[in-house]
């Protein structure tokens, strides 16, 4: 079984940044992929951008590309998410998971984080 735990969410203002991490915990974590997802107030859940855990291919929503940058640390079992250059419109709950896939849907991906808050003020 795969936990995930999200931190380092928080309130930044329009323009600023921050950075936000999953750590899974398993005895052997070797998935296919990581992912972010969003979820904004009163939406669907939305891909952000997914990562290959053994190669360095990474995705991003169109949305985001440009502004986020998704990392991994291996010996960590962490992946990263820095966002800059924020807006209003990226305010969600941003989620990682965990999967045999890259896919921009959600259903594909097996284990899920409970989420972490971001919020950005206008």
């Amino acid at each position: 079984q795969v936990q995930l735990v999200e931190s380092g969410g928080g309130l930044v203002q329009n323009g600023g940044s921050l950075r936000v991490s999953c750590i899974a915990s398993a005895r052997t974590f070797s998935p296919y992929a990581v992912a972010w997802f969003r979820q904004p107030p009163g939406k669907e859940r939305e891909f952000v951008s997914a990562i290959k855990w053994n190669a360095d291919d990474t995705y991003y929503a169109d949305s985001v590309k440009g502004r986020f940058i998704m990392s991994k640390t291996k010996s960590k079992n962490t992946v990263y998410l820095q966002m800059n250059s924020l807006k209003p419109e990226d305010t969600a709950v941003y989620f990682c998971a965990s999967g045999t896939v890259v896919a921009r849907s959600p259903r594909p991906y097996e284990f899920w984080g409970q989420g972490t808050q971001v919020t950005v003020s206008p």
